[in-house]
């Protein structure tokens, strides 16, 4: 059975934003090998279009880039939306009994599922299906600004692990209490 994990690096006041806030390279080297040990990843809509970014070769990329665009694109990937009628390449669109196909994912696959988009992660939250919460944090305050990366109430957690990840990145770990 797969474990659901749901991570995304954010800032020390809790705001993900996907636009501004790049890695560092040993962050970024580290997301490249995450991605890579993945089973799969599920996305929420506008994560997803964000993520596609990864699909289309730019002539700007340097080594890295490319490396994590191998690994994104190699990954199978879910997108849960009502508004999408399509996704791209190694992706499927999940309909409207998005925890049961989730329930079914786990059942199916076995290692990590990661998953992204704030919003998203609440609602499968409120289901009881995320196993854990890798909260990956910089030195940087946005000061409200960016999408909170826990969309309602703070599930109840704790703690089972504190890593540096990079040169200024902390990765907290917490599973559901």
């Amino acid at each position: 059975m797969a474990k659901l994990t749901f991570g995304l690096q954010q800032t020390l006041d809790g705001y993900v934003d996907h636009q501004n806030m790049r890695p560092g390279p040993a962050l970024f080297r580290f997301f490249i090998e995450h991605v890579r040990s993945l089973s799969g990843a599920i996305y929420g809509r506008h994560t997803y279009e964000i993520m596609r970014y990864w699909d289309d070769d730019q002539a700007d990329w340097d080594a890295e880039e490319r490396d994590f665009a191998a690994a994104w694109r190699n990954l199978p990937k879910w997108v849960v939306s009502r508004s999408l009628k399509s996704v791209g390449p190694n992706a499927t669109l999940v309909g409207e009994d998005v925890q049961g196909a989730i329930r079914e994912l786990k059942a199916r696959l076995t290692g990590v599922i990661d998953m992204a988009g704030p919003d998203l992660a609440q609602r499968l939250a409120d289901s009881g299906l995320i196993d854990e919460y890798r909260l990956y944090f910089r030195p940087v305050v946005r000061g409200q600004r960016g999408t909170p990366f826990f969309a309602g109430p703070v599930p109840s957690l704790r703690l089972v692990s504190v890593d540096t990840v990079a040169e200024d990145a902390v990765r907290l770990v917490y599973v559901p209490a």
